[in-house]
């Protein structure tokens, strides 16, 4: 598995395939297009390996694999964590949900929170409506499919109220469900949304 290690951009996460010294580093994607969220840690990029833990997973019930990927994914967000107040899961529409009877990201994001303290809130966001898979999809098609997906209930707002939240799912690939999922945290008074992944799909820059 080709796990993520400094140095890496402080924003998105993406490794650096050269040693560009220390301090916060930033990569063109992070200058030129900055996320909705505050800054996003992965544990290994998307390759073979990382693609067969997470489909074991989400697409063939192994949910004794949550609990090691989990502990990879706090080591790899470790700063992330401790600034958090509260760890919220990238949620399932409830079709999808009775469907596949489980959501992968609350079984990745129940056990950080267990490790590391910050309460666990599986429902303070929403899916509000079904969206297309984004399997296929371009960057822009993918931010154009998730407008206005997530929300905040309001009866669940207090929930995330000035509180730095810290959004966890299984891999990020353009970052567009993350960059909706926090915008939508912000809209409901969240005062910053981190993004903690297990897999990031992409190559090292540079």
């Amino acid at each position: 598995m080709r796990l993520i290690e400094e140095p890496f951009c402080d924003r998105l996460g993406v490794p650096f395939a050269i040693d560009l010294g220390t301090g916060r580093l930033l990569s063109p994607q992070a200058i030129a297009q900055p996320p909705v969220f505050g800054r996003s840690r992965a544990v290994a990029l998307y390759d073979e390996v990382a693609r067969g833990l997470v489909h074991r997973l989400k697409y063939e019930d192994r949910h004794d694999l949550a609990r090691p990927m989990a502990r990879m994914m706090g080591a790899a967000g470790r700063a992330l964590i401790d600034e958090a107040d509260c760890v919220v899961p990238v949620p399932l529409h409830h079709w999808r949900l009775w469907r596949r009877r489980f959501n992968q990201s609350a079984l990745l994001a129940r056990p950080i929170a267990e490790g590391a303290g910050p309460p666990f809130l599986p429902h303070a966001l929403a899916r509000r409506r079904a969206t297309r898979s984004q399997v296929g999809l371009s960057r822009a098609a993918r931010a154009e499919n998730l407008s206005g997906a997530f929300r905040v209930p309001p009866e669940r707002a207090h929930l995330v109220a000035g509180r730095r939240v810290l959004l966890v799912d299984d891999v990020r690939t353009t970052g567009a469900t993350g960059n909706a999922a926090a915008r939508a945290l912000l809209r409901g008074g969240a005062a910053s949304v981190d993004l903690l992944t297990f897999a990031l799909v992409g190559e090292p820059v540079g």
